[in-house]
């Protein structure tokens, strides 16, 4: 079995730096999956539905940017070669993720979230600590992370305008792919975490998804 590669202080620097710069800017790894949005004609939306559109998407690209950093922060301390791998492959998942957000806000002629550095600071931050924590409650956190994304896009997708199908395939697969990545987390022996946590989880997100929706 090949040893793990070991890097320096200065690589882990080099590798941070490069990891933020590629989620904020939507350039991060993906497994190269065909973007959802594709199979459906774009619908002719009014400008109204256009504008519900494009928030709702903004408000998942930024999500989708702290996701990106919680797995940085959480992968980077983790002492389980299994966890740390686990990271690194929801990573790159969520990378798809990021992508299909970034090309359906393009598609609807708006933008991400200004604040993207912020949220990417934020949750690098948090997963950071979780992962010092241990990995057990590590994998929880993420676990609890991926249960809150899981029904904040069960509430988006009745919010979309009904003839959007493009943003409907979209989110579909990221609620698909997002209770997966919650399923696995449990399944490799995540702690269940206090309520106090879970609800100050909850409070967070609610400022990000409600500044991501204009800013």
């Amino acid at each position: 079995m090949p040893e793990e590669r070991r890097y320096s202080l200065l690589d882990k620097i080099c590798l941070g730096v490069d990891q933020a710069v590629r989620a904020i800017s939507a350039t991060s790894k993906t497994t190269g999956r065909v973007y959802p949005g594709k199979s459906e004609q774009e619908s002719d939306l009014t400008p109204e539905q256009r504008k519900q559109a494009a928030a709702l998407m903004r408000i998942n690209h930024a999500g989708e940017v702290c996701a990106q950093a919680l797995y940085h922060g959480q992968g980077l301390v983790s002492r389980r070669l299994d966890v740390k791998e686990k990271m690194q492959h929801a990573a790159i998942e969520e990378g798809d993720h990021l992508a299909w957000c970034q090309m359906r806000l393009v598609e609807l002629g708006s933008h991400t979230s200004y604040l993207n550095p912020c949220w990417y600071i934020g949750s690098f931050a948090m997963g950071l600590a979780a992962g010092l924590i241990g990995d057990k409650w590590s994998l929880g956190f993420l676990a609890e992370t991926e249960n809150q994304v899981v029904q904040h896009l069960e509430n988006q997708l009745q919010q979309l305008p009904e003839n959007d199908k493009r943003s409907f395939n979209i989110l579909s697969q990221m609620h698909e792919d997002e209770a997966q990545h919650r399923d696995d987390a449990l399944s490799s022996g995540a702690a269940t975490l206090p309520q106090w946590i879970k609800n100050v989880m909850r409070f967070t997100s609610k400022v990000m998804v409600k500044t991501a929706y204009w800013i």
